[in-house]
């Protein structure tokens, strides 16, 4: 009897120590995890497009569903859609230096199929050369792969040989002659122009301030920007309007180049919609289906990622409250299985597979504009961010009658 009582408690004692009940370093057992889970997460979203796309068979392997709705143009646009969307949004992790982890091996392998897709994508000679003409959508996606070479100088760019660096500049000057969407769009061709600013490339001035001006002609006040004229109520100042507006002229600051509004000020705006959409998230890790995009997942929460990862949060929040709320909002999205089809793409849906929900531009590889969530792993795993004890966003605390900060209107316009 006494035998049995011992290994039972030597049990305890075991399970005790593998869960890091008795270390002094438990909150980093608990938010290494988290970090765990979100690489599983981006490896598991990344590997079938760059695998496949450095090899050149991106388009002959994967497996593209179209919105029922689909307005018919050219079907070609999903490849660029899958690679610059996904890219973005990876970008950071990839910046970080390669280690002897199960992630760094990882990282490595993502990171050298991610350079040779770059050249691919640009390689008139491979299967995988990417749509660049016969279709306005292809300044939306070459949007975020000048975004992503933003984001990942020394990892993503420099390493590229002459010859596609330089094909790289004449396919996105030669996206001058399209004529943006009197919308978000205008972000689209600032941005690409934003990274000729960044490598010392011949740029158009005017469309930086024209895309500036018109922008903060759009702010509504209180975090939010119209999208256009006409206000929608959707998630497109997360996706788009925030972060390209933020990072845009962040690089025009750093190049002594005048903007007509300033970074600061851009940034404090985003902040406050970091407030805003933060208070969104349910006590149940969810939230609100609404606007049009909804297949767009994650992205929705792009601006407060990019904070978290590069400019720091708002300070009435903390590392621990983001990192579980964003956590907690994954998991609950990817327990789904039907985010993925057999092959192991994305598929049209909000939660699962639900295809109705598509819109008519809508494709498999607009769907990975997702990934724009993964930007905090681009922070080193002993970063606070990571390591902070994971604590209640705001509406667990409020729903559960626990003491929460208010929440006031912000005036931010000059």
């Amino acid at each position: 009897m006494k035998s049995n009582i011992r290994k039972f408690l030597i049990l305890i004692l075991c399970l005790c120590i593998s869960t890091g009940i008795f270390s002094q370093n438990r909150k980093n057992t608990v938010s290494a995890n988290d970090r765990d889970y979100w690489v599983s997460q981006l490896y598991k979203m990344s590997a079938p497009v760059l695998s496949n796309m450095s090899k050149g068979e991106l388009k002959k392997n994967m497996v593209v569903e179209y919105s029922p709705t689909w307005d018919g143009r050219n079907k070609d646009v999903a490849y660029m859609e899958a690679f610059g969307r996904l890219i973005a949004g990876i970008a950071p992790w990839l910046n970080l230096a390669d280690d002897n982890t199960n992630e760094g091996k990882q990282r490595k392998q993502i990171r050298e199929w991610a350079l040779q897709s770059y050249a691919n994508a640009v390689d008139p000679n491979n299967p995988d050369y990417l749509l660049w003409k016969g279709s306005n959508q292809v300044l939306v996606d070459a949007a975020y792969i000048a975004n992503s070479f933003i984001r990942a100088p020394k990892a993503l760019w420099e390493p590229l040989d002459q010859v596609t660096k330089y094909r790289y500049i004449k396919e996105f000057q030669s996206l001058r002659k399209i004529r943006p969407a009197y919308n978000n769009w205008l972000l689209f061709r600032a941005m690409i122009e934003a990274f000729l600013v960044s490598i010392d490339e011949e740029y158009d001035g005017y469309a930086l301030d024209l895309s500036i001006h018109k922008m903060n002609e759009w702010y509504l006040g209180d975090g939010w920007y119209s999208d256009g004229p006409e206000y929608s109520f959707d998630y497109y100042n997360g996706y788009v309007m925030h972060p390209m507006y933020v990072e845009i002229i962040e690089v025009m600051e750093n190049k002594k180049i005048y903007s007509p509004v300033k970074f600061d000020l851009a940034l404090r705006r985003m902040q406050r919609y970091n407030q805003l959409i933060e208070r969104l998230i349910s006590p149940e890790a969810s939230f609100p289906a609404i606007g049009r995009s909804m297949t767009y997942r994650m992205g929705a929460f792009q601006a407060l990622s990019l904070s978290a990862w590069k400019y720091g949060l708002p300070k009435t929040m903390t590392n621990g409250q983001v990192r579980n709320a964003l956590t907690s909002v994954m998991k609950r999205m990817f327990s789904n299985e039907d985010n993925y089809n057999k092959e192991g793409y994305l598929q049209l849906g909000f939660v699962g597979h639900q295809p109705n929900l598509a819109d008519y531009y809508t494709n498999a590889g607009s769907l990975y504009i997702t990934s724009l969530v993964f930007l905090p792993l681009g922070l080193p795993a002993d970063h606070e961010f990571w390591t902070s004890p994971a604590e209640e966003w705001t509406s667990q605390k409020a729903w559960s009658g626990k003491p929460f900060l208010k929440d006031y209107h912000e005036s931010i316009k000059q």
